[in-house]
């Protein structure tokens, strides 16, 4: 591991922190050691939920726009782009929850990063935007097509358009972030929620993940049928079993993740 990313590990929760304060900018090195921080919580199967916040005043305020200035040729510009998707891609797919915790600024690339995770906690001061219209550029890192999923298609015109920046709390209100928490405690909401999603069995939150996955890019039938293929895979599963019986004995079950 590099060090522009931190990676740790309470429980079951593997902790990615972007450790390049104070901006957290997305250079790509930085975008390079988070796939590999990813790659490696990936295979280890001790971790259950994985939890990605930033060092020091800002969760990330950019792409690298120092970067930017040593190009000269659309292609590389280009290259950089796909990369960036690739691994944003891939956190999207990820088969364990990723949990992003953002305070200060999340923008641009630092928002297109957090809007690649599965659910969102904010802080009241975290400000949130795509603002790359105002340097005459536009989103590289799908953020043009992850923000109107979010908030919905006149919504994100508004914001990529203005280039305006949201608060922690009408983030909320617009669906772009789930839960707003005032700066000292979000982090401890985050491992919270990690720590309840850590007690599920690996199987049904896996397949849980990929299903919803699929709300997005399957029609409804096509979805429904791989639903009730992973349903009936799910339930023959021994955590199932226990699931089953710990609600019969009105006691919490024990999951084996198998």
């Amino acid at each position: 591991m590099g060090t522009l990313i931190k990676v740790s590990k309470e429980d079951n929760i593997g902790i990615i922190t972007l450790n390049h304060p104070p901006a957290n900018t997305l250079s790509q090195a930085m975008i390079q050691e988070i796939e590999t921080a990813f790659d490696q919580l990936k295979e280890e199967t001790t971790v259950k939920v994985i939890l990605l916040h930033g060092e020091g005043r800002f969760f990330a305020a950019g792409a690298d726009i120092k970067e930017f200035t040593k190009v000269d040729k659309k292609e590389t510009f280009q290259e950089m782009s796909r990369k960036g998707q690739e691994v944003f891609s891939k956190i999207e797919a990820f088969p364990k929850p990723v949990i992003a915790v953002i305070h200060g600024a999340a923008l641009g690339g630092g928002l297109e990063l957090a809007m690649a995770c599965h659910i969102r906690f904010v802080s009241t001061d975290a400000k949130l935007g795509l603002p790359e219209l105002q340097l005459g550029l536009i989103p590289g890192f799908a953020g043009t097509q992850r923000l109107p999923k979010l908030v919905g298609k006149a919504k994100a015109t508004e914001l990529l358009l203005s280039s305006d920046t949201v608060m922690g709390e009408e983030a909320v209100q617009i669906g772009l972030a789930n839960r707003c928490f005032p700066p000292e405690t979000v982090l401890g909401e985050g491992k919270a929620l990690a720590r309840k999603i850590a007690l599920k069995g690996s199987i049904s939150v896996r397949r849980t993940l990929e299903l919803i996955s699929l709300s997005n890019s399957e029609k409804l039938e096509v979805a429904q049928q791989k639903e009730s293929l992973h349903f009936g895979e799910v339930a023959k599963s021994e955590d199932a079993t226990e699931g089953i019986q710990a609600f019969i004995e009105k006691r919490k079950p024990v999951f084996k993740d198998r």
